[in-house]
């Protein structure tokens, strides 16, 4: 077996669950009898015809029929990239729209992932357009300098952010660019969240900001999610759930897994954690 073919098969059992949405389904539930919440997220970015767009939304119509049926505690996660940005602006945010209508109309929640900088605008734009009618969360990266503003802004209008420290490259200035400086900013715009926000996620597996999220949720008592990716520390995870604390597990599926793994392995800070991942024996 070749050295790509063993990664595969060890990312396809840990971070991934699988190439089916009955392999999400089947992981979610597992996690949800831990008192464990789910994202599910359709893997697949930058797509760049029709076909594949239209594979996407059909999968995400699917995937939130068997949330639905199978009642699990599950939210879905999707990215403007794979709606259709890269074709047009209007086809991703009408896309988006349609998939958010069938998830309202069966109670489940949207997260809008952040991708790329460039599509930073455009990302908050479509969210901005469905914020007013609930059931619908964004993403928003630490990493980003403009990220406070996008925040003020967002919770103003009533949004719900999960705040993540961010895996994206940025050329030039806009972005922070050594883990200190994307630590500080997000811890800053943590404690902007626990004082201005009545309801978030705070997305990630660094124990001192988690610690600090909890000695701030003391004081301020919010609706805040403790939110990380599923096989990275999984058993923290647990851990934190059976505390009494709200926690969800970023639950990807398909066959498109080698970017998002090449994302997650040089995502700053965390190469050391995430092999380490590999290799501790899986709770669920």
């Amino acid at each position: 077996m070749s050295g790509w073919a063993l990664l595969e098969k060890a990312l396809a059992g840990r971070w991934i669950a699988g190439p089916r949405i009955k392999d999400a389904a089947e992981r979610s539930a597992r996690f949800n009898r831990l008192g464990i919440g789910t994202e599910i997220n359709y893997l697949g970015e930058d797509f760049r015809t029709k076909a594949e767009v239209r594979d996407a939304v059909q999968t995400y119509f699917r995937l939130i029929d068997e949330i639905k049926r199978d009642r699990l505690d599950a939210d879905i996660s999707l990215k403007p990239t794979q709606l259709g940005l890269l074709i047009s602006r209007r086809l991703a945010k009408d896309n988006y729209g349609r998939i958010v209508a069938r998830a309202r109309s069966r109670g489940i929640f949207v997260w809008l992932d952040m991708e790329d900088a460039e599509h930073v605008d455009d990302t908050i734009s479509f969210y901005m357009a469905e914020v007013g009618r609930g059931n619908v969360g964004i993403c928003v990266q630490a990493y980003l300098r403009r990220s406070a503003a996008d925040i003020r802004g967002i919770v103003a209008m009533g949004g719900i952010i999960r705040l993540v420290k961010g895996a994206y490259s940025v050329k030039g200035n806009g972005a922070f660019k050594t883990k200190p400086a994307v630590d500080r900013d997000y811890m800053a715009l943590m404690e902007y969240l626990f004082k201005r926000s009545k309801k978030f996620m705070v997305a990630t597996h660094d124990t001192k900001m988690i610690k600090a999220a909890l000695r701030l949720n003391g004081h301020y008592n919010r609706d805040v999610t403790y939110a990380m990716l599923n096989g990275i520390r999984n058993r923290y995870a647990i851990a934190l759930a059976r505390s009494g604390h709200r926690v969800s597990l970023y639950v990807p599926f398909g066959s498109r897994w080698v970017d998002y793994s090449y994302r997650r392995l040089k995502e700053a800070g965390h190469l050391s954690l995430i092999i380490r991942s590999l290799f501790e024996r899986q709770s669920v």
